[in-house]
């Protein structure tokens, strides 16, 4: 049973459970307008499902029509302390706020973003940091511990709700995965707003997908989270495809699934650079299928009997099979091409 009890639309998407939609930051600086636009249509043609933009002052609201017009995954501002910046975005046409109601300052401003986002239809991420957690809940609890970052998401979503607003959706990241995933847990049994998952400061591009994917992953398992993030030191194209690859690992993402051995010693085939080719070429097929490329003739087949089409090394050539049946034998340097033909049939 889904413990999700409120869904939200953003834009033309909405949270209800039914699928985990990937979102990812631009990078670009929020002065270059056109060098955003160009980024915000790459992760759109990436796979980003849902497009967030720092706006840190009034130039920057420039940004949310140029982007509109050019892309149509739905667009959150990610706003900070002036209560002002949210005005102007949701006047602006931004289909999401990502605010902390706590810092923006009085109740009379809240209510203000309050009154322009219902007006607009537009939801509010309340979003809690484990670095910018308030100070009274550090000297309570001592640290950033998960149920101090849990109380001040509630916090912040009360001060909604004593506006008459409850169009939230809810982040509370932290740099440390353990931390993480135990405040998400702590969370969802808390309230039943839909969860943008995150580990924040992950790192570079291999340290970053690993503890996303070990915190964003066990909460998928758990059946926590709407929406994910992978945060990474690099190119925001790389956070889109390790998402769509975690979602992948556990059943929740389309596209084609790669399986491939690890070698050994019965290894007659180069193979692990022909994975990396077959894992590149079908990158963005859009077709719900498992490809196998196996080291061994012998036991490849069977231990990939699962995989819709696959491909396994032998002495001097490969083998193609479908279905763990054997279709027919080739040279090994015709295996991708081959293995690539046999997938455009499918």
């Amino acid at each position: 049973m889904s413990r999700l009890k409120k869904s939200v639309k953003i834009g033309d998407i909405c949270l209800d459970g039914k699928k985990i939609y990937i979102q990812s930051m631009l990078s670009v600086p929020s002065t270059d307008i056109e060098g955003s636009v160009r980024q915000a249509q790459e992760l759109e043609n990436s796979g980003c499902e849902i497009i967030r933009a720092a706006i840190p002052d009034m130039d920057a609201v420039k940004l949310i029509p140029a982007i509109k017009e050019k892309v149509s995954v739905p667009l959150v501002a990610d706003i900070h302390y002036d209560y002002r910046l949210a005005l102007a975005a949701a006047e602006a046409g931004v289909d999401k706020i990502r605010i902390n109601p706590g810092n923006i300052g009085s109740k009379e401003r809240v209510k203000a973003v309050v009154n322009a986002c219902r007006t607009g239809n537009i939801p509010i991420r309340i979003g809690v940091n484990a670095g910018s957690l308030e100070k009274d809940l550090l000297e309570k609890y001592g640290s950033p511990v998960p149920e101090a970052l849990a109380e001040s998401a509630m916090r912040h979503v009360r001060i909604l709700e004593e506006c008459d607003f409850d169009d939230i959706v809810i982040s509370i990241k932290s740099s440390d995965v353990v931390c993480m995933i135990n405040s998400y847990r702590l969370l969802a049994q808390m309230c039943g707003y839909p969860l943008h998952l995150g580990v924040t400061e992950a790192g570079t591009e291999r340290m970053g997908i690993i503890k996303s994917a070990a915190g964003i992953g066990s909460l998928l398992a758990d059946g926590i989270g709407e929406t994910i993030r992978v945060s990474l030191t690099d190119d925001p194209i790389k956070e889109v495809y390790a998402a769509k690859d975690i979602l992948r690992a556990l059943g929740k993402g389309g596209g084609v699934n790669v399986v491939s051995c690890p070698t050994c010693g019965r290894t007659r085939i180069d193979l692990i650079p022909l994975a990396k080719k077959v894992e590149d070429a079908v990158r963005d097929i859009d077709k719900d299928i498992t490809v196998a490329v196996m080291g061994c003739a012998v036991n490849g087949i069977g231990e990939a009997g699962e995989a819709d089409i696959g491909i396994a090394g032998g002495d001097g050539c490969a083998v193609l099979f479908r279905n763990g049946k054997m279709l027919r034998k080739i040279d090994e340097s015709e295996a991708l091409d081959a293995l690539l033909a046999e997938i455009e049939k499918l």
